[in-house]
């Protein structure tokens, strides 16, 4: 799982983003930024092996269940911006960037159609599932998250 999308996005010299570094976490963490760029959104990021597998969320998370939310996916970030927060001045991905959830998951199935995780945030706890659909301008992109 490559990190070459996330690096060729950005310049490290005029962004406060995390460079990749190699980490051992022994425990799968998940983060949930609050993003207002050009529009506010969420961004899930689970962990897996070595990246954070990111998703953009138009609207807020779902805290409970049948709230069905889009899920657009996006590049891999480094397992280090799970303690990003800051603004982002210039070039891709400019706004503010503060984190909304974190903690840790536990993976129950993981395909190329259907993420299932329970998630053991401050404010999202519970069964989640990430399933693959065919919508929009990306539909190659397009993921259902809901809480089951």
């Amino acid at each position: 799982m490559s990190l070459s999308q996330y690096k060729t996005k950005r310049n490290f010299k005029k962004t406060p983003e995390p460079k990749p570094k190699i980490s051992k976490t022994k425990k799968l963490i998940f983060v949930i930024h609050k993003h207002h760029a050009s529009h506010l959104h969420w961004d899930l990021r689970l962990q897996r092996n070595k990246v954070l597998k990111s998703w953009a969320i138009p609207k807020e998370p779902p805290k409970v269940k049948n709230v069905k939310r889009l899920a657009i996916q996006v590049e891999n970030h480094p397992l280090e911006y799970a303690k990003f927060q800051g603004e982002i001045k210039q070039g891709y991905g400019k706004g503010i960037v503060k984190i909304w959830d974190k903690g840790t998951y536990e993976l129950k199935f993981w395909n190329s159609k259907k993420i299932e995780f329970v998630l053991h945030g401050k404010k999202l706890k519970g069964n989640y599932v990430l399933v693959k659909v065919t919508y929009g301008s990306k539909p190659e992109k397009s993921w259902l998250w809901f809480k089951i």
